[in-house]
């Protein structure tokens, strides 16, 4: 398993999750490492470790699990003939302490959590080397009564500082040094005694200038009658250093000593830490152990995808038994993505040993490589398109799918020629099928569902939709290709069922009669105007006659309601019954329905009677004149409102 495939499937934010229910770093450090085993034995013993730490956190949920920080530090100090500090000795004492704590947290519960109480047996409280740190060091410090010398030592040195305080202030009270001192006060500088003179005053003190005051005015001086003193003060300093190295590397030896025994209680702590986060977060999100195999069978039952929460859908299903591959479709935003990632993520956290938010009964295989082709993998960089990234990630997967392989492929084949992309989608699926790979594969091709309904081995499964709100349910149904979403959409929101069916024709090369469940007259009248378009032809089609356009000619006189105005007919009628009617010198379109026959034209006209001079210019007849004797260039004759 590769670094794609848990980025894709989001498992490095699933083990960000864990990380935070670890208490120390190197437990979180652990987790970052955590990665799937494809041992059947590993895994199991994995899972059962979990279930007995999510009991014992039922039982308490306080795990004693600290005291690690600075111990990494601490061992690599250890067989460098160099002493450990107090500090470090006391963080050395802390976690011998937690262990002890450890050892008596797990005491009662080793009858329902045998393997986990187990391991505390690897974790030894060194009682010989804790008693010595703490007899040795108190508040910070090795202490007076760490050994015979150290505690002689620090008695001459508070001897030896006492006199030193009396013989100082001795000199600061004396007439001799009254005139020449800036205050009356003993002060320190580098660990040696001083007093205050004034600057004009050095010629007249004996001694050594160890500091100024900032202004200059001030000389901070050692007299010479304190030096021996102090001298001597110094040399129990040195000895004191002595002492205290003696006693740290004696405790630093006792600790190289125990080194293996205080390595191994470090693993054991912190084992314990990842152990108790991953427990912790499993019973955050309600997981369940389930069953592995080394079968190819997958079986789901309740399950969610864990970064959802309460808000996935659960996710119920079996693939195995000579049925390893699922095609599933419907529509956009349907769930059909957010199944196959919660499947190979599930079964990620299965081989790394971790509960999943599904029903007991669920059955996961192990799988030594799953590889995915989800999202849109276009590269920039490379000037890839999102078809050809694909493809090269499809040629990988290739490459690696043997039958121990989960393959999960997102809308396999899109961004190219509908055609050839269903082509090549069934021909990938059928050269993995035949290379042994478990597959959960999306698409929207009818083809492929078609395929996968003939071909041994693939069942169809469809993403759950609700004609009646219009909402993906995000429900996975297996055993049925997912039904053509689009015609029942449109059909739901008052397209004409002819078209649908019309529709489902062209696509599917099938008649299947759509209904509508409006019931309303008002609305189905609206319906019927989508295909009026029909009724429209078949008048077209309709003869005058069985109009019962009536006749009208040429000249004839009519009346033309509602406006009541008379006008002579010029033409027509057209097929829906129209006439060319001239009305005051202009023609217009009229329905027979309005006209009605005032005087006919044989009444007011006689047989050879030329209407041009009614219905056409002087100038139109003129040109018509000219033209019947002969072809004549750049002479046009416009006709106008003949149809």
């Amino acid at each position: 398993m590769n670094l794609h495939t848990f980025n894709t499937l989001e498992f490095q934010q699933i083990k960000e999750i864990i990380a935070n229910f670890a208490l120390t770093k190197e437990g979180k450090a652990k987790i970052e490492c955590l990665t799937p085993s494809t041992n059947k034995k590993q895994i199991e013993a994995w899972l059962d470790e979990v279930s007995e730490a999510v009991e014992i956190l039922k039982k308490s949920a306080s795990v004693p699990v600290h005291g690690l920080d600075g111990m990494e530090q601490l061992l690599n100090n250890l067989n460098k003939g160099v002493a450990l500090r107090t500090d470090q000795l006391i963080k050395l004492y802390d976690f011998l302490d937690c262990c002890g704590k450890m050892r008596r947290y797990m005491k009662d519960k080793q009858y329902y959590a045998p393997r986990v109480t187990a391991y505390v047996e690897a974790i030894d409280e060194l009682p010989e080397l804790a008693n010595e740190i703490i007899r040795c060091i108190r508040n910070g410090r090795v202490d007076d009564y760490a050994s015979k010398e150290l505690l002689k030592v620090r008695k001459q040195m508070a001897i030896q500082e006492e006199r030193l305080k009396e013989k100082t202030l001795q000199l600061i009270r004396s007439n001799k040094y009254k005139t020449f001192l800036q205050e009356n006060v003993v002060s320190q500088r580098n660990g040696r005694y001083v007093i205050p003179i004034k600057k004009e005053y050095r010629n007249k003190i004996k001694g050594t200038v160890l500091d100024t005051s900032a202004s200059g005015s001030t000389l901070f001086i050692e007299p010479e009658e304190i030096a021996l003193f102090q001298d001597h003060l110094t040399w129990l300093f040195a000895d004191e250093e002595i002492e205290v190295q003696k006693i740290l590397h004696y405790l630093t030896g006792l600790a190289e000593g125990k080194e293996q025994q205080i390595r191994l209680a470090i693993e054991t702590m912190i084992h314990y830490d990842f152990l108790f986060a991953k427990a912790k977060y499993c019973r955050s999100i309600n997981g369940v152990k389930v069953e592995v195999n080394e079968r190819n069978e997958i079986k789901l039952i309740e399950a969610k995808h864990p970064l959802l929460g309460e808000k996935a859908v659960p996710l119920s299903f079996n693939l195995g038994h000579n049925q390893n591959a699922l095609v599933i479709t419907g529509p956009n935003t349907g769930g059909k993505t957010v199944t196959i990632k919660t499947v190979g993520l599930l079964t990620v956290m299965v081989q790394c040993g971790l509960h999943i938010p599904a029903q007991e009964g669920s059955n996961l295989s192990i799988f030594e490589r799953i590889l995915v082709d989800i999202g849109d993998g276009q590269s920039i960089t490379e000037n890839l398109s999102t078809f050809s990234s694909r493809i090269v990630n499809i040629i990988e997967i290739l490459k690696e799918t043997n039958n121990r392989t989960l393959v999960l492929l997102d809308e396999l084949g899109s961004g190219t020629d509908p055609g050839e992309g269903m082509g090549l989608a069934t021909a990938i699926l059928e050269t993995l099928f035949e290379k042994g790979a478990t597959m959960l594969a999306t698409t929207h091709y009818s083809e492929i569902k078609e395929f996968a309904d003939s071909h041994p081995g693939f069942i169809n499964g469809s993403m759950e939709f609700d004609i009646v709100t219009l909402r993906p349910t995000y429900r996975l149904i297996i055993g049925r290709g997912g039904e053509s979403q689009a015609f029942a959409i449109a059909l739901k929101l008052g397209v004409h069922p002819k078209i649908i069916e019309r529709a489902h024709h062209i696509t599917y090369k099938e008649e299947k009669n759509y209904f509508t469940e409006v019931k309303d007259t008002w609305k189905l009248k609206e319906l019927e105007k989508q295909v009026i378009v029909n009724k429209y032809q078949e008048r077209k089609r309709t003869s005058k006659t069985e109009m019962n356009v009536p006749s009208y000619h040429q000249g004839d006189n009519v009346k033309i309601s509602p406006i009541n105005e008379f006008g002579i007919i010029y033409s027509g009628p057209d097929q829906l019954g129209n006439y060319v009617v001239q009305i005051k010198g202009e023609r217009q379109s009229v329905n027979h329905k309005r006209i009605d026959l005032y005087i006919a034209a044989k009444e007011l006209y006689p047989e050879d009677y030329d209407f041009d001079i009614i219905f056409q210019t002087k100038e139109n007849r003129k040109k018509s004149k000219i033209l019947s004797k002969g072809h004549k260039e750049n002479i046009t004759i416009d006709y106008e409102g003949e149809i």
